[in-house]
């Protein structure tokens, strides 16, 4: 694909995200990955209203290639790409419900909507880690080889895919899927699928253009980060219940 059409592509990204309401202000950035080089929306401006040329490009570290710094959250994008090499396009955003949920430390792990089980599966919380720094970074790090969408507590979330109009789907689509949640815990009741729908689902997901994540070889989460846990409610349920009958008969 040539320069010119990957980063029509990320100012197209930048222009839903905005219009859809998952970014504003200055909020959010967007990056493609093409062989050595990686495309990156710039700090500091809105990213509804860019155009190709102010697209930076940088090294797989980051470093800027043209003179021009790119965005300050671009670790992040370092930091997916290092561990997936299946992925070519990353979305951080701050879809507000999806980031209320983050905010309250709440993942996103109920079969709710066919749709989300085969785009995204579980989508976990990772530890809050202050926005452009290494440590946030590292948590993403840490967890990304096992989801393909992230809460990032207390400040949003990142999606990622084959390509950036897949990463943004999944930002849409998580979007969806915390507002739904959310009207459900309003109404006071869901009913999620059932187990094995929820297998056949995932079954489906590389026929449909969603593979599994493909983590690089060779590659571990940053020394000092454990990788987070995610675990269903079925089998949290099955540990607790486990637990309690094991320490009752002490």
């Amino acid at each position: 694909m040539s320069e010119d059409r990957l980063r029509a592509d990320i100012v197209e990204i930048g222009r839903r995200l905005y219009a859809r309401g998952l970014i504003g202000g200055n909020e959010g950035n967007v990056s493609v990955r093409a062989g050595d080089v990686l495309f990156v929306t710039p700090p500091g401006v809105c990213k509804g209203f860019l155009s190709p040329d102010r697209i930076v490009r940088t090294d797989l570290q980051g470093r800027p290639l043209d003179g021009r710094p790119a965005s300050t959250e671009v670790r992040m994008h370092t930091a997916v790409y290092a561990r997936r090499p299946d992925v070519c396009g990353v979305v951080h955003a701050h879809p507000p419900t999806a980031t209320a949920f983050a905010a309250a430390g709440l993942p996103l792990d109920r079969p709710l909507i066919a749709e989300a089980v085969v785009a995204l599966g579980v989508v976990p919380v990772i530890p809050y880690g202050t926005p452009s720094t290494e440590g946030l970074a590292a948590n993403v790090a840490a967890a990304i080889c096992d989801a393909q969408a992230l809460l990032l507590a207390n400040h949003g979330a990142l999606a990622v895919g084959a390509d950036v109009f897949r990463a943004w789907e999944r930002m849409e689509t998580l979007e969806q899927l915390a507002k739904v949640t959310l009207l459900t815990r309003l109404i006071g009741r869901d009913v999620q699928l059932p187990a094995a729908d929820v297998d056949r689902l995932a079954a489906l997901r590389a026929a449909a253009g969603y593979p599994p994540p493909v983590c690089a070889p060779g590659t571990a989460p940053p020394a000092g980060v454990d990788a987070p846990v995610v675990l269903t409610r079925a089998q949290l349920v099955q540990l607790i219940t486990e637990a309690v009958q094991r320490f009752g008969r002490a």
